[in-house]
């Protein structure tokens, strides 16, 4: 039972090469592999067979080469290579009865499965495993005809269980872990799908939802505006209504192309401290209405790269939530902090603070914690506009007590100081 024995153990290190190939192949599953790599590992694969054979005879090579020879060749499609490649191969090792076996049995082979390769595709994954362990059992039949031939001195018993049982449980083994990588992968690709399809419809349900409501109150307003007899106050107080509704409904529209895509005409220095403060000024008139009081702690230099406008949209959307969380007044402190590396803005209420499942949620598309009073876009619009300026966000929050964000930005020298330091 040598020849057994020897082929039990080519079939393990087999088996473990290709499971580290389907490891590799799933943790890189986004980057496409080429038919050239996948012939080239076939290739150094039918040598290790060839090299590490059992050979009692000097004409006589007993290996596994069956295995990689019938799954490149049915699921890759690169038989006649591979058949060439064995030709070429066991050629290296001497060209004797066995070489013209080989090249008897593999030519006509290599041919066959290049022909069945486009129907073997065709077929339900079953039906491919039984395939492959047919044409698997085919060859090693025909392989133990040719050796009794030539009337080798192994036992026909070690022949049968080398030839016939191994190589076709060992292509079932790799041929079903083939197709459940595959049925997964596709499984995968469809969930992913599904998830965007719903993604869009929500979106989409949201969008219309919001825009709706705007559109109807104007399209109400606009149907009174047609009624000859109104007195010009109430006109013009209706023409206010709709332009107010209008501007809702395009704030709603630019918010949503802001998240999908921001765009920025161009990069260029913002000064932390200063944009904050107008900002801030901004603000103040809100603040004082929430009873809320603010607190800077600025330091004395910050700069970042980014677009002035976005900047400010992104900071709007973050005081404006943190002032309407204090609904009883309280504190909002705002703090920059300056490092070679980064500049770190940090806002902190007294608020209401958010559960666990709410934080989990923020900035996800349409959800937001105010209820009917939000669309749930602006904080969408933040993640979007930090992560498009290359900077991160980190959000803390406790229930009665408030909510801490961080927003930490890559620190850039100023191009007047950069000019100073040539100069000197």
């Amino acid at each position: 039972m040598e020849i057994t024995k020897h082929f039990f153990l080519s079939l393990s290190i087999i088996i473990i090469l290709l499971f580290f190939c389907f490891l590799f192949f799933e943790k890189n599953k986004n980057s496409p592999y080429s038919k050239s790599s996948m012939t080239l590992f076939f290739i150094i694969l039918l040598w290790g067979c060839i090299q590490f054979a059992y050979h009692p005879l000097p004409f006589a090579r007993y290996d596994l080469r069956i295995i990689p020879l019938v799954i490149g060749g049915l699921y890759i499609g690169i038989g006649p290579i591979l058949t060439a490649a064995v030709i070429l191969i066991r050629s290296l090792y001497g060209i004797d009865i066995g070489f013209y076996q080989c090249c008897l049995l593999l030519i006509p082979y290599g041919y066959t499965v290049w022909r069945l390769y486009p129907w073997f595709w065709k077929q339900p994954p079953l039906r491919r495993t039984g395939v492959s362990v047919l044409t698997c059992f085919i060859l090693g039949l025909l392989t133990i005809i040719g050796m009794r031939i030539n009337e080798t001195e192994s036992s026909f018993f070690d022949m049968i269980i080398a030839y016939l049982v191994i190589p076709s449980l060992g292509i079932g083994i790799i041929t079903y872990s083939i197709e459940f990588f595959m049925r997964n992968a596709e499984m995968r690709q469809q969930l992913i799908k599904a998830e965007k399809l719903k993604a869009v419809e929500q979106m989409g349900a949201a969008i219309s939802h919001e825009i709706r409501n705007p559109l109807t109150a104007a399209s109400g307003f606009v149907q009174l505006l047609q009624d000859d007899y109104l007195p010009r106050q109430k006109r013009r107080e209706y023409l206010a209504i709709v332009k107010e509704e209008l501007i809702s409904a395009e704030k709603v529209i630019q918010d949503y192309l802001t998240f999908a895509k921001p765009s920025f005409d161009e990069f260029e220095e913002i000064n932390v401290k200063n944009e904050l403060r107008q900002t801030i000024n901004i603000l103040i008139p809100l603040a004082k209405q929430y009873s809320v009081e603010i607190v800077t702690d600025f330091s004395i230099i910050g700069y970042i790269k980014g677009d002035k406008q976005k900047f400010r949209q992104c900071f709007v959307n973050i005081l404006k939530n943190a002032i309407e969380a204090m609904p009883s007044g309280g504190y909002l402190t705002i703090i920059t902090e300056f490092s070679q590396n980064d500049v770190t803005i940090t806002v902190k209420d007294t608020g209401e603070g958010m559960t666990p499942e709410q934080l989990a949620r923020l900035g996800e598309p349409f959800y937001s914690t105010k209820g009917k009073n939000g669309t749930g876009l602006g904080m969408m619009v933040v993640f979007s506009i930090i992560r498009a300026m290359n900077g991160d966000i980190q959000v803390q929050s406790e229930i009665g007590t408030g909510t801490t964000i961080q927003v930490i930005f890559p620190t850039i020298i100023p191009y007047i100081h950069s000019q100073k330091n040539r100069q000197s």
